[in-house]
C-alpha cells in the first residue's frame, strides 16, 4: 500500500532488503575486479622477464648468471619479493609477440625507446643513452663521415635499429649502401670487424665498450646518432607495473649500486699490457723475486709447473698484489669473493693465500678435465675453464663432436671456443652464449708469457756462469 500511494505522488520508497540486495550485488562486482599484472606477479612470486643471450643482457659467466639487464632486474624483483624468470630469445621479432600476447611482465634486453614502438607498448624511464657508433679495425678503413661509408665494406645485424637508422641517412646520402647480416648480432659482427673478414659494422656504444676489452684493435670512427633512450618495455595492461618500476628506477639509477654495475660492466681499464714485453722482462727481475717461492711451493703442492702460475698470475694482475678489477676480482690471482670464500681465505691480498688458493682452484678445475685428455692439452683446458668457466667449456667439447673435430685436443677446441658467441651454434647448447674467443686469447697470452719467462731466467743462470 505504501508503495502505490508513493507511485501516486510520483515518489519511489524502495524496500530497505531490496536496497540493501542491490548494494551487496554491487558490491561483488565491485571485487571481482581482475587483479593487475603487478597483483598477478606478486600473488605468483614470480616476474617473467624476455631477454637475449649477450654480454650486455644476459650470460653464464664463470661463476654462474650475469649481465648488466640480468643484475638490475634481480634488484627490481627482490624489492617486489619475487623470484625472476627469464625467457631468452634471439631477436626483438620474438620478443615483441611475447609482449603483445601478455606472455611476459617485461622484457629487458637493451631496447631503444621508440615512437613507433611506443604505440604499442609501454616504457619505462631510461636507464641509459646510447649513440650508434661506426666500428672498424685499428689499420684497417677509416671513414670520417656518412658519405665515406659509400666506400667501405659496412655490415650490420638484420632488422636492427642500425638498419633503421641507415635507411633515414640513405635518404640525403642516396650513395650509401651496407650488407643485412640475418645470422649475426652486433656482437658477432664486431667480432668480424676485429678478425678482418668485416671491414665496419654499426653497434650501441654500450655494446662497444664491453666488446673493446677484449678486442682492443677496435676503433671509433664517428658516432652515426644523436643519444638514443635505453627501457624496459612492458605490455599495455601493465600500466601499475610501469608506475611501480620508474619509481625504482628514480632510485635506483641515483644509487651507488647502479654506479658500481656501470662500472663493473662498461668501465674499460686495459687488464692486460700483453703488447709491451719489454715491460714484462723488467718486472721478471723486480716483481717475480718476491713471490717466485711461493709459486714454487704452489706447484709442488698442486703438481703444477710453477711457471706457468707465475705466467698466469701476471697476465692476471701483472704482479700486483693490491690488483683490482671493476667486475670484484682482486688480488696477485685476481681471484673472486665466491672462489676466495670457497677456497678459505681471509685476505685475497694477501699473495701467500692468494697464490695457493688460485692454483688449489686450477687444481679442481684441472680434475675435472675428462681423463683421455693428455698433458699439456689438460693444463690449456684447465687454464680455459677458469677464464670462461667450465660449463662453456664442455658446451665447446660438445660441439667439437657435432662438428667432428676432436674434444680432447686443445688444437680443435680452440678453433670452436670461438663459435659459442655465435648464434647459430650457441642456442643449441647448454649453457648459451660465451666470448669464447677470450679464453683462446687467454691461454695464448700465458703461454707466452711462460715462454718469455724460462727462456729470461735461462738467459739469467748462464750470466750468472
Amino acid at each position: 500500500m505504501a508503495v502505490e500511494n508513493n507511485l501516486k505522488s510520483g515518489v519511489v520508497a524502495w524496500p530497505w532488503r531490496l536496497v540493501v540486495n542491490l548494494l551487496l550485488a554491487a558490491m561483488v562486482t565491485a571485487c571481482s575486479k581482475p587483479p593487475s599484472r603487478l597483483d598477478r606477479i606478486r600473488e605468483k612470486g614470480e616476474l617473467v622477464v624476455v631477454t637475449r643471450n649477450a654480454p650486455t643482457t644476459y650470460y653464464e659467466g664463470r661463476e654462474g648468471m650475469a649481465g648488466f639487464e640480468y643484475e638490475m632486474v634481480n634488484a627490481f624483483a627482490k624489492t617486489l619479493g619475487v623470484t625472476p624468470r627469464f625467457v631468452v630469445k634471439d631477436t626483438l621479432s620474438e620478443m615483441l609477440p611475447l609482449l603483445e600476447n601478455g606472455e611476459v611482465d617485461l622484457a629487458a634486453a637493451g631496447l631503444t625507446r621508440t615512437d613507433e614502438r611506443e604505440k604499442r607498448f609501454l616504457f619505462s624511464k631510461p636507464y641509459m643513452q646510447v649513440r650508434q657508433q661506426v666500428v672498424c679495425r685499428r689499420g684497417g678503413a677509416t671513414p670520417r663521415d656518412v658519405d665515406d661509408l659509400a666506400d667501405v665494406d659496412l655490415v650490420v645485424a638484420a632488422r636492427s635499429s642500425y638498419e633503421e637508422r641507415l635507411r633515414e641517412l640513405q635518404k640525403n646520402h642516396p650513395e650509401l649502401e651496407w650488407r643485412a647480416d640475418p645470422e649475426r648480432n652486433s656482437e658477432e659482427l664486431l667480432e668480424q670487424v676485429w678478425l678482418r673478414k668485416v671491414e665496419c659494422t654499426i653497434a650501441d656504444d654500450n655494446i662497444v665498450r664491453i666488446n673493446r676489452r677484449y678486442y682492443p684493435e677496435l676503433v671509433v670512427r664517428f658516432d652515426i646518432s644523436e643519444a638514443e633512450p635505453l627501457a624496459w618495455v612492458m605490455p599495455p595492461d601493465a600500466g601499475q607495473l610501469a608506475d611501480t618500476v620508474n619509481g625504482w628506477l628514480s632510485e635506483f639509477l641515483a644509487s651507488d649500486a647502479f654506479k658500481a654495475l656501470e662500472e663493473k660492466y662498461y668501465a674499460y681499464i686495459p687488464v692486460f699490457d700483453y703488447v709491451d714485453i719489454r715491460t714484462f722482462k723488467r718486472r721478471i727481475r723486480s716483481r717475480l723475486p718476491k713471490y717466485r717461492k711461493l709459486f714454487e711451493e704452489a706447484g709442488r703442492i698442486y703438481d703444477f709447473d710453477w711457471t706457468l702460475l707465475a705466467a698466469q698470475s701476471y697476465q692476471e694482475s701483472h704482479w700486483n698484489p693490491r690488483a683490482r678489477s671493476p667486475t670484484g676480482v682482486r688480488g696477485i690471482m685476481m681471484l673472486t669473493l665466491t672462489t676466495a670464500r670457497e677456497m678459505g681465505i681471509r685476505s685475497r691480498l694477501d699473495p701467500k693465500q692468494s697464490i695457493l688458493a688460485g692454483t688449489r682452484y686450477l687444481y679442481g678445475l684441472r680434475k675435472r678435465i675428462p681423463d683421455p685428455v693428455p698433458e699439456p692439452d689438460r693444463d690449456w683446458m684447465t687454464l680455459a675453464a677458469y677464464n670462461v668457466g667450465m660449463g662453456h667449456l664442455r658446451d665447446a667439447r660438445v660441439l667439437a663432436r657435432r662438428l667432428g673435430k676432436n674434444p680432447d685436443s686443445w688444437p680443435d677446441l680452440r678453433e670452436v671456443l670461438p663459435l659459442l658467441s655465435r648464434k647459430k651454434y650457441y642456442k643449441t647448447l647448454k649453457h648459451g652464449y660465451a666470448r669464447g674467443r677470450e679464453p683462446v686469447i687467454y691461454v695464448r697470452r700465458i703461454r707466452d708469457y711462460q715462454d718469455i719467462l724460462i727462456k729470461t731466467l735461462e738467459l739469467a743462470r748462464r750470466d750468472v756462469r
